[in-house]
């Protein structure tokens, strides 16, 4: 005999893929009836129909029913929420109905970091997606966003294959390799190039931080584009409590143009987390590294702006090919030195904790 009480908790249990909810508590488990065999038909209401995760959600519900004695088989079925329910959804997983930027709110835990550089180049998008991944791989829950709107490439080097699932006109991220991202790579087609001004930019970033449901995750980062333009003052408006994390290669040109970077996160009242050096050296079939790019723009960089260099990157060939294939350095090319490099910076990064400060609610009407 199946213990029916058991079967529905064990199911209970089981998370939403994207919500990261209970399907008891997100009221998406509608029936379970157990058959005097053992075998078990679960019916679970999906947030829309369609939903890109279905498959990972029957493999999850099949898996913790099995955990109890006596079942034999399990059987789920799938129906949708009503148009009331995904409203009063959403407005419970935002905490209200005032639209407003959650990891912005006074006592979020999230830590948000903004990658920068002075120039394109550098390996700024390389360096975000790969110490990302670091972090989830230390166990913490981290957001990407690409807000690199004209040269947009996290999602690929992260291997996200599918968009965003948009609920009550709130956007659940995607998620690779334990790492959420949003990005303009989901709307714009490949043949198509995003030619805005200030205003429309910053609407964008609005949208991917007030509309998008991140959750409270421990790190948000966030890919910056090059320079000092407007979305650097967007982000600084939006996030008033977001560090700077400057990345630059070791060569000295590179690394006077990436000054500017951290001169305008203080010029915005931001503390510069570190500095880190990508490209910092080569190793050949001999063993020997080949600094390729010259030697000492990272230390130089952290001396003047009076923080730490969190760590150097090697030049390796996984992490040019696995970014084009959505493969992370860690998946890639596991215990290979650039992994270690990003476990290494992953660490300091975790060591270093923000500055802490009052700061309103920002609210978006």
């Amino acid at each position: 005999m199946v213990d029916e009480a058991a079967l529905r908790a064990a199911i209970g249990k089981v998370e939403d893929p994207e919500i990261h909810r209970s399907l008891e508590e997100l009221n998406m488990l509608r029936a379970v009836d157990v058959a005097d065999d053992g075998s078990v038909a679960v019916l679970v209401a999906l947030t829309i129909p369609g939903c890109p995760l279905k498959d990972k959600l029957t493999e999850d519900v099949t898996a913790a029913a099995k955990t109890v004695q006596g079942v034999t088989a399990v059987a789920v079925s799938f129906t949708s929420m009503t148009d009331e329910e995904r409203a009063s959804l959403v407005s419970d997983i935002r905490g209200g109905e005032e639209r407003d930027i959650a990891v912005a709110r006074p006592g979020s835990k999230t830590r948000i970091i903004a990658v920068s550089s002075g120039k394109g180049g550098v390996g700024k998008s390389s360096v975000t997606t790969n110490l990302a991944v670091a972090l989830a791989d230390l166990g913490k829950t981290v957001g990407v966003i690409d807000a690199d709107v004209w040269g947009f490439s996290i999602p690929r080097m992260l291997g996200v294959d599918r968009p965003p699932t948009v609920v009550e006109e709130t956007l659940f991220p995607p998620e690779a390799h334990g790492v959420k991202t949003m990005s303009m790579d989901f709307f714009v087609g490949d043949d198509q190039a995003v030619i805005w001004r200030g205003p429309m930019l910053h609407k964008a970033l609005e949208q991917f931080l007030a509309d998008v449901h991140w959750g409270d995750p421990d790190y948000l980062l966030i890919d910056m584009p090059p320079g000092t333009g407007d979305i650097s003052i967007s982000i600084s408006q939006f996030l008033p409590t977001a560090q700077a994390l400057i990345v630059t290669t070791p060569q000295i040109t590179a690394q006077r143009v990436a000054k500017r970077a951290g001169l305008m996160a203080l010029k915005v009242n931001q503390t510069i987390l570190g500095v880190v050096e990508n490209m910092s050296w080569f190793t050949g079939d001999d063993g020997k590294q080949y600094s390729i790019f010259g030697e000492g723009g990272g230390e130089a960089l952290a001396e003047e702006l009076e923080v730490p260099l969190l760590g150097r990157v090697p030049l390796v060939p996984a992490l040019r090919s696995g970014a084009d294939v959505g493969e992370p350095v860690s998946i890639a090319d596991p215990g290979g030195e650039a992994a270690r490099a990003f476990a290494a910076i992953a660490a300091e990064v975790e060591k270093l904790k923000p500055r802490l400060r009052s700061h309103p609610q920002l609210v978006i009407s």
